[in-house]
């Protein structure tokens, strides 16, 4: 090959990458940050997708995301949010990481976050208000620390006998001192003994399920926390060793073993969180999206489990029941 032809085919060659890299570098960058694992986390993650898709984002297509799984490591958020705030993401989605939402909110006025809290995030100084939140800021509240009453009350109808009802919680979590707070109240009506735990790491958990052992509890109120959902089995797993009867803040704990749970649908509140994310990027301010508040809530019962308990489940509660597993 001539030289001038060598010259000539790499002059038409060269603007093909270089528009190919322009055309990458317009598509927005999802940050999509999660205290849990990701292994625990397909379906959530499944949820979110779907969201975005229904916003016209499909990821790999015209939105990249990045996944930042914490896995309980909570230290790392500090760091992980300079970082993501300081390459400028398109936004910061955070489903059911209060503290991540914080963090962001403390070093940015300008890359926009969409949150789901189960606390009042106007409380937590997340926005002004949930009609107009101002800032850049925005998301869904799904009521985690207001339905933990519920949530007691209803193990306590299904084992009306246990006294002793042992709370875990991971203290690494905000949303545990509003959670502990309505459960105390809670219990407090109903005549129960609150005993708290706390658990943060894997081993913790172990250490907790010890000593909830040698203080001889009852039944087991497991708070809603995501990390504790990514080590769901280890939790089922342990309840049934000891023959805890035990009730959780998702339907995965349910759908694993666990005996019971109520709460709003965590898989809603991803897919909602992946609506307004592929809204922002759209151009819609976080200011304008008003803060929505969940409305679909799961009561789930697992008949298997019961019975390996030796327990009767009153036919009253059965008919409340959302789906129950057999």
């Amino acid at each position: 090959m001539r030289r001038r032809q060598f010259i000539t085919l790499l002059g038409g060659v060269a603007p093909w990458p270089l528009a190919v890299q322009a055309q990458q570098a317009a598509i927005p960058v999802v940050a999509f940050v999660n205290g849990g694992v990701a292994d625990a986390s397909a379906g959530r993650v499944a949820a979110f997708r779907k969201g975005l898709s229904e916003s016209g984002y499909v990821e790999g297509q015209n939105v990249k995301v990045e996944y930042h799984w914490l896995e309980g490591h909570y230290d790392r958020i500090p760091a992980l949010v300079a970082d993501l705030v300081r390459r400028g993401v398109a936004v910061i989605a955070t489903p059911a990481n209060p503290q991540v939402a914080l963090a962001a909110k403390a070093v940015t006025s300008s890359v926009p976050i969409v949150f789901g809290v189960g606390e009042d995030p106007v409380r937590l100084g997340l926005v002004a208000s949930l009609a107009k939140p101002g800032g850049n800021a925005t998301g869904i509240n799904f009521f985690n620390s207001e339905v933990a009453a519920k949530r007691l009350g209803l193990l306590h109808e299904l084992v009306p006998r246990a006294a002793r009802v042992a709370v875990l919680v991971n203290p690494g979590d905000p949303a545990s001192i509003g959670i502990l707070r309505d459960v105390e109240e809670a219990a407090r009506l109903l005549g129960l003994q609150i005993l708290v735990f706390n658990a943060g790491t894997s081993a913790e958990i172990d250490t907790a399920f010890a000593a909830i052992a040698r203080q001889r509890a009852n039944a087991l109120f497991v708070a809603g926390d995501v990390f504790f959902n990514s080590r769901r089995v280890q939790l089922v797993t342990l309840a049934a060793r000891d023959r805890l009867p035990a009730s959780y803040a998702s339907r995965e704990y349910v759908e694993a073993g666990g005996l019971m749970n109520y709460a709003t649908s965590l898989l809603d509140m991803f897919r909602q969180v992946g609506v307004y994310t592929g809204s922002i990027i759209k151009g819609t301010k976080p200011a304008d999206l008003p803060v929505m508040q969940a409305s679909k809530f799961e009561f789930l019962i697992n008949l298997q489990t019961a019975k390996a308990l030796g327990i009767e489940v009153p036919p009253t509660l059965l008919a409340r029941a959302d789906e129950v597993i057999e």
